[in-house]
């Protein structure tokens, strides 16, 4: 199937979607779940049957009606946090439990048995702040912290766990046509609710162990505003959810995707966040099967209670969420914050923090399906370079290869690939190649044979290979949840086994939800077959989180375990932080996508996928030139940036629109370029600590409920404010600047602002509007070279911005920019610069860190300096002062060093009286 026939099968009319892809209404378990609803099930907990084991307290559930028991063990777990887990008391076979997301095996905490009432049990932490009340009939969890109820589960009864069985339920004897009427009326209401067999168009899911789906409530008390469970094209708030309309978490290749629905795309992450002011709370619900999530929100009311004096009492808002899940267990984790930034701490001790990218990808990337072939890429090249643009990374799609098979070139149009990438070498920049999952059906071509012959494939339910289309033709399916398959893959990366490849060449992953042309929802059928006989349904969200992970560990591998990977994924799940970057797939060229590319990028960024980005210009369909540039001028302020196009759209490079255009494409990929040190040193906060690189403003000001919605602004790290412009033909933006005790300057005309208020901003075309938090220190670089490697040594700028106290902060983080010897030698260099009463200084931030480097900082300006001063002079650690040269703005009370060269790291001050 070639990309037209693709684009036919998935185009944008509503109609053929719901034809191609599931709504709720098909899906038998969700079904199921609704149906139970109005019977509200009644489980109990035994109390007396509660054990105390070395991590967890376990006891047993009953459901009342059918008598059948589930084991339930609570965990209190370092950080704050709480796990719970319900399985079969008793299976018939496994459940299967997620592995290899978790970072490492959480570090549990004794949780001490309090009294409780009769029929309840109260388990507390060590400083007693945090509690879990367990009441028995109905079985219910409250967690409790400071005496206020934070979350209650299972508390609207809807608790739902279908066991494994042995085999469908045999038909009885028919004596008589009644009785055979009558089992086949209940046959076809079996067959309509999906137990054993589930139909969907032309496709039928036989289900091995029948229906195994599960299900829990979740009450978040005081809470309106909720987000995450990424990826939907829709808002970053989380919307109340109607009958068949649930939030779907099922990685699809959608092309072209739906705007403002809650369809799965191409990745999971099921973690939702909830904010009120004074308290942030998660949960994460880890299970890899198909899953859906409703949501309601209800607003405080007020209530009038008759006595001898009516009085009114405010009720809290709450939030009810409802998971479910095909198969697996329950098996979730209640991140109990307080603050925003415990949750993101919280979330990465369990799933890992984002891995620390090497700095040329921190670069712009130009891509399109496909560059023709070397002279194409040569050509290219040499643009950037003759309109004086940066750039960092080459990109080649599918059609390198030779007929679609991974790992080769084509010899016709790719046939010297080392001289390509010697090429891309001489100017410090590197190529990315794509690698998809599927494997080309060629007896004839080693990658399919070895792995057929080993057994590397997922298999079909009836026992042998199982065999898709995709972009080859006929293909099978790597079977990544298998280690070795893992170990075998990452092999192939190796320079010997990869030839032509060279150490500049990293990889893409696509089409791993995996992508099958004609499989239901273009996916792989939920009864194939995976190492251990696990079903694809138990684990089809986790698919592509093991492919880049095999990948990652494949380039890792290449350099001796020296250099670190780059590794790019459509699909993901929780933890993919860990591996690399995401983007949000076949995005359309229209003003639309530009717009819901950011509340996408923010409901990652704080699932815990920092390195995130949206393809510049839209993947499908050719942009505009007023569209393109608005796109650059937004990707250029977002953590992974990438033009990309499909095939047969027009050619797009940033030259090709006309000089104005030009100029302002090259403006915005040149800002981008200057910020590079505060860039890479919000990357290395991510990875230390998880705070969010792109944060929505709830994050960086949690008591301000104006911010709790806004989502076409932005803060990037916590010092730079974004509002991209994202409407055609704008003149004028309203931008809401927070804080009241905030002060914010225009990043370009240092134009001062106080907080607390929207103001109107003029937006010609060359205008990006970005505002400079009073109280921060921005690091820049003075000049731009034609890539990363090229400014290596080129020196830095501050940008000081004074907060209504008149002080400011900020850091810089330093090291090689591409090896792990930042971790394992410790060498890399962070320092601290602050501004107070009139001094500039820089300072070790982390005295474990050595590092050498040449780069001084030559310019520093100081935003918000009431007066001009009568003198500034720098005071270094060798005890020598020395007069600056300066100038003083009084229309802007800016300050302006120039010609400085104070080492980078040394300590030094700079007075300024």
């Amino acid at each position: 199937m070639d990309a037209e026939e693709k684009k036919e099968i998935s185009v944008e009319d509503e109609a053929v979607d719901k034809n191609i892809f599931k709504d709720c209404s098909k899906i038998a378990f969700y079904r199921r779940q609704k149906q139970q609803l109005s019977r509200k099930s009644a489980y109990r907990a035994l109390l007396d049957s509660v054990t105390t084991g070395e991590d967890s307290t376990n006891f047993r559930i009953i459901h009342e009606a059918t008598k059948t028991p589930l084991r339930a063990e609570v965990y209190g777990l370092q950080g704050d946090i709480f796990r719970l887990k319900i399985n079969e008391d008793v299976p018939l076979k496994p459940r299967y439990e997620v592995p290899d997301v978790l970072a490492s095996k959480p570090s549990s905490i004794r949780l001490i048995s309090c009294s409780g009432d009769t029929g309840s049990l109260v388990l507390a932490n060590e400083k007693g702040n945090l509690k879990v009340h367990i009441t028995a009939d109905p079985f219910q969890i409250d967690l409790i912290s400071e005496d206020d109820i934070v979350i209650s589960v299972n508390s609207r009864g809807q608790l739902y766990f279908e066991q494994i069985q042995a085999s469908p339920p045999k038909r009885a004897t028919k004596e008589n046509e009644d009785a055979a009427s009558l089992e086949t009326s209940q046959q076809e209401n079996q067959d309509d609710m999906g137990l054993w067999k589930e139909k969907f168009r032309k496709f039928e899911d036989i289900k091995a162990n029948g229906p195994t789906s599960i299900g829990l409530d979740f009450s978040l008390h005081g809470f309106r505003h909720l987000y995450g469970i990424p990826q939907h094209a829709d808002s970053h708030q989380l919307k109340n959810t109607s009958d068949g309309d649930a939030y779907r978490l099922y990685n699809l290749d959608v092309y072209g995707y739906k705007l403002h629905d809650k369809m799965g795309v191409y990745g999971s992450v099921p973690y939702l966040l909830a904010h009120k002011v004074g308290r942030t709370v998660g949960i994460f619900w880890l299970n890899a099967s198909e899953t859906l999530v409703e949501i309601n929100t209800e607003p405080p009311v007020e209530s009038t209670q008759m006595g001898s004096v009516a009085s009114k009492t405010k009720v809290k808002s709450r939030a009810d969420v409802r998971w479910m899940s095909e198969s697996g267990i329950i098996d979730v984790f209640l991140l109990t914050g307080p603050t925003p930034s415990d949750v993101f701490k919280q979330y990465s001790l369990l799933t890992g923090t984002q891995a620390m990218p090497p700095l040329f990808s921190l670069g712009y990337h130009q891509s399109r399906w496909n560059y023709e072939d070397e002279q194409d890429v040569k050509a290219v090249d040499a643009g950037f370079d003759e309109h004086d643009i940066p750039y960092d990374v080459m990109w080649l799609d599918i059609e390198h290869t030779r007929g679609k098979r991974y790992f080769t070139w084509d010899k016709k149009r790719f046939p010297k690939p080392k001289r390509m990438q010697a090429l891309l070498r001489s100017k410090n920049r590197k190529l990315v190649v794509i690698s998809d999952p599927h494997i080309k059906v060629d007896p004839n071509y080693s990658l399919y044979a070895e792995a057929k012959k080993r057994g590397f494939f997922v298999r079909s339910h009836e026992g042998g290979d199982f065999e898709g289309v995709c972009w080859p033709g006929l293909s099978s399916y790597l079977d990544f949840t298998n280690p070795k398959v893992r170990e075998w893959y990452s092999s192939l990366f190796a320079f010997p086994a990869y030839q032509g490849s060279t150490d500049i060449l990293f990889i893409w992953n696509d089409m791993n939800e995996p992508s099958v042309f004609r499989g239901p929802e273009l996916t792989m059928q939920k009864n194939a077959v995976h190492h251990g006989n696990w079903e694809h349904r138990e684990l089809h969200n986790i698919y592509g989180f093991y492919q880049q992970k095999a990948t990652a560990e494949g380039l890792i591998k290449r350099s001796e375990g020296k250099e670190r990977p780059f590794v790019l994924t459509r699909s993901f799940f929780a933890g993919s932080q860990k591996y690399g970057a995401v983007w949000t797939g076949d995005n359309r060229a229209d003003w639309s996508y530009l717009k819901i590319s950011i509340p996408m990028l923010l409901t990652l960024s704080i699932a815990g996928i920092s390195f995130c980005g949206a393809d510049v210009g839209g993947f499908v369909g050719n942009p505009e030139a007023e569209l393109l540039v608005r796109w650059y001028q937004a990707g250029a302020y977002q953590p992974f940036f990438r033009g990309h196009a499909t095939l047969k759209t027009k050619r797009r490079e940033p030259w090709l629109f006309g000089e104005k255009h030009t100029r302002l494409i090259r403006e915005a990929i040149r800002a981008r370029y200057a910020l590079l040190p505060y860039w890479y040193t919000l990357f290395y906060h991510a990875h230390v600590t998880a705070e969010p690189i792109m944060r929505p403003l709830w994050v960086e000001f949690p008591c301000d409920l104006e911010v709790f919605s806004l989502e076409d602004e932005y803060m990037l790290g916590s010092a730079l404010l974004v509002h991209p412009v994202t409407e055609p033909k704008a003149t004028e933006i309203d931008v809401f600047l927070p804080g009241s005790d905030e002060v914010w300057y225009d990043f370009k005309t240092f134009a001062r602002w106080e907080g607390a208020r929207s103001v109107k901003i003029p937006v010609a075309l060359d205008t990006i509007p970005v505002f400079q938090r009073g109280g921060s220190v921005v690091p820049v670089k003075t000049a731009i070279g034609k890539s990363t490697g090229w400014m290596t040594e080129y020196p830095y700028g501050l940008r000081v911005a004074l907060g209504a106290k008149g002080s400011a902060a900020g850091s810089l983080y330093l090291d090689d920019g591409h090896s792990f010897r930042y971790c394992h030698q410790q060498e890399f260099v962070h320092r601290r610069f602050s501004f107070s009463s009139g001094v500039l200084s820089n300072s070790c931030a982390d005295a474990r860190g050595h590092f050498p480097s040449k780069c001084v900082v030559e310019q520093i300006v100081v935003l918000g300096l009431s007066k001009q001063p009568s003198s500034v002079t720098t005071h270094s650690s060798d005890g020598e002062d020395q007069p600056v040269a300066f100038t003083y703005d009084a229309g802007t009370s800016t300050l302006s060093l120039e010609r400085l060269s104070l080492s980078i790291g040394a300590n030094w001050e700079v007075h300024i009286r």
